[in-house]
């Protein structure tokens, strides 16, 4: 972290974020941007969710 950003001011800039955005946007925000990283990675296994349930539900005929 460079020497001219403390806690203060890191502290000041969440409060304006706070304020301009509000807390629900935040969380709806943060939400969108976990299931785009999630999709990311399935994307880079190459799995999907759809595959995976499939695959459970063969292996759990089969017993």
């Amino acid at each position: 972290m460079p020497k001219w950003v403390g806690w203060p001011e890191l502290i000041v800039v969440l409060v304006i974020v706070l304020l301009v955005f509000g807390v629900g946007r935040i969380s709806k925000i943060a939400g969108e941007m976990g299931e785009g990283i999630r999709a990311f990675r399935d994307g880079l296994t190459g799995e999907k969710k759809d595959e995976k349930q499939s695959e459970e539900l063969d292996s759990s005929e089969k017993k």
